[in-house]
């Protein structure tokens, strides 16, 4: 069996807030939306240029509590070419909640509390 990440789900309470989110943090942008006929839910799937995956944000209509979509130890990473100019645009946004100089990483954290690891590099994945 082969298997290959296609996305990464989580669910938002303000589907506005997050897309403008992940397209300033991180330079994903809309490729597709679908949900209900009587838009009580939609899922919103977010690419960038860098790799085939995918972001699917679920939003639900008339949700006001925030969702579990994991701890601190449940998050996504990203590789990113420029590490200064990252750091930069994300200390700016006021997104960074964890840093850890010692291995060169750092967290930043969406609008609705999930993690995301950012490194250093270009990493090959054997293709």
């Amino acid at each position: 069996m082969k298997a290959r990440i296609i996305h990464w789900c989580i669910h938002v309470l303000d589907k506005e807030a997050s897309i403008a989110f992940y397209e300033r943090a991180l330079g994903f942008r809309v490729a597709h939306e679908m949900g209900s006929d009587d838009g009580s839910w939609s899922n919103t799937y977010l690419v960038n240029d860098q790799s085939p995956f995918e972001i699917e944000l679920t939003w639900n209509r008339g949700r006001t509590e925030p969702y579990a979509n994991g701890g601190r130890d449940t998050h996504i990473a990203f590789a990113v070419d420029d590490m200064e100019a990252a750091r930069k645009l994300h200390e700016d946004m006021g997104c960074i909640v964890f840093d850890n100089p010692r291995m060169g990483i750092y967290f930043i954290a969406d609008p609705d509390g999930s993690w995301i690891e950012i490194i250093p590099g270009d990493f090959s994945f054997g293709e």
